[in-house]
Order: C-alpha cells, then structure tokens, then sequence
C-alpha cells in the first residue's frame, strides 16, 4: 500500500535506524527510510515478507510514519501472513541453485565439506560435519558458487567489450542486484545464485555494460541487451520473482 505520489527509488534513500511496530499484539520489523523527492509517506512490504518498509518525506516526523503504518495494520497483516514462508538452510529444504531446486541432505559422516549431486533424478546439495554448522557451511558454498559463475561471467563479457573488471564483492542487498563503479569495481548480491541463470546472466550484463556507459541512455541499454542471454525475460522475473530470494536462509 503506499500514497498517491510515485513509488521512490530506493538508491536515494537515506536509512534510518531499524525497529519494530506491533500490529495486534505482533512485533513486526520496520525500515524507516527518508527519500529527497518524497512527497508523502509511502508503506510497502518488504522484499523478503517479513516486515515494511516506510519512506518519509524529510522534514515528516518519524511518529508520523508510524501512525500511517498502524492505521494500515489490516492491510499489512494480511500481506505478511501471504506472504512464502521463509526456507531455513536446513535438512529437507528445497532450494534453488541457478534455477534448479536441490533439497539439503545432511550427512555428518563425510568428509567433503558441501557438494551438489542427482540421486533418484533428483538434485541434491550434500552438508558434511555437525549439524550446527550446516547453514553457515551451506551459505559459504552458495556464496562460492555466486562468485564462481559470476566472476567467469563479467570477465568473459567485458573481454567482449574490450574492458577489464575491477574488483568484484558480494554483499547481501536488498535495494540492488549489482553495482559498476567508475574504477570497474563491481558489487553484487550473493543472492544471484538462487535465480535462474538467465537472471544472474543479466544482472552480470548490465554491470560489465556500465564499463562502457556509466548511465542508462538507449546506448546503455542496447549494449546491455547485447550481452545478456535474455534480457526481457530476466527482467520480468526479477520484477515478478525477484523479492522471493531473500526467503532462503
């Protein structure tokens, strides 16, 4: 739900420190956001379902905010409790890997650390040790896996385009998929490794595409077009699916 002015863009916005409202006796995370454009309040779900996320004009005191976001309480109830439910990094949960759901089997015994497999035509990523360590084991890996096909991918196309990649990081972002400095280094979320490949194809893409063009003229856009696999159809899903990502984990 949000006001009538235009949706802001979340790059420009200046964080304020998290909290929490509670909704019918339900403590629910809030991220307070000022944007320089803003008109009025807007209110919107966050990406991974588990709270909002408030943008306020400047000078809008934050009780303000809060009121707004209280007044909706029916409307943010309802969008919380439809939303997926999170996937812990647990044995028996399905999660995908460039497209393809793998289910975690956890197997104490071995000694191979985390590697994925097919048994029975099915795709599985296999967590070695105690089981306490297995969700930061398994998110080691997937963030291994993200820098692998990632980095492979950005070197491969900015050779393409005569160009060279600095530095690459990952992070775990929620307002960006990416990022190109004008040194050529390069950010981008981890979290890519759990959408499709056409879609981590892309993003990859509209970085090493900013090599070129550090601005999103049609120039920008046909050359990132160019690089990309399919471009259309990754931008939709990361329009439609995209949020859901940030469940895993």
């Amino acid at each position: 739900m949000a006001s009538r002015s235009p949706a802001p863009r979340m790059i420009e916005l200046e964080a304020l420190a998290p909290g929490s409202l509670e909704l019918r006796r339900r403590a629910v995370p809030v991220e307070l956001r000022r944007h320089p454009r803003a008109r009025r309040i807007s209110l919107r779900i966050s990406k991974d379902g588990d709270g909002i996320v408030l943008v306020l004009p400047q000078r809008t005191p934050i009780r303000e905010a809060l009121d707004f976001a209280e007044n909706n309480g029916s409307w943010v109830l309802s969008r919380l409790e439809a939303a997926p439910p999170r996937v812990p990094f647990a044995a028996g949960a399905v999660i995908p890997v460039l497209g393809v759901d793998h289910r975690i089997e956890h197997d104490p015994a071995a000694r191979r650390g985390v590697w994925r497999g097919v048994r029975n035509g099915e795709a599985i990523i296999r967590v070695s040790g105690a089981p306490e360590f297995l969700p930061r084991r398994l998110g080691d890996f997937l963030k291994r896996e993200a820098r692998r096909e990632i980095a492979e991918r950005a070197r491969e196309k900015a050779a393409r385009v005569e160009r060279r990649v600095g530095r690459i990081s990952l992070r775990d972002t929620r307002s960006r998929w990416g990022s190109c400095s004008s040194n050529g280094d390069m950010n981008f979320s981890w979290r890519l490794i759990l959408t499709p490949e056409v879609v981590l194809d892309y993003v990859v893409a509209h970085e090493v595409a900013h090599l070129v063009e550090l601005n999103h003229s049609r120039r920008f856009w046909r050359l990132a077009d160019s690089l990309s696999s399919d471009m259309a159809t990754a931008k939709a899903w990361l329009n439609r699916e995209g949020g859901q990502v940030h469940r895993y984990g």
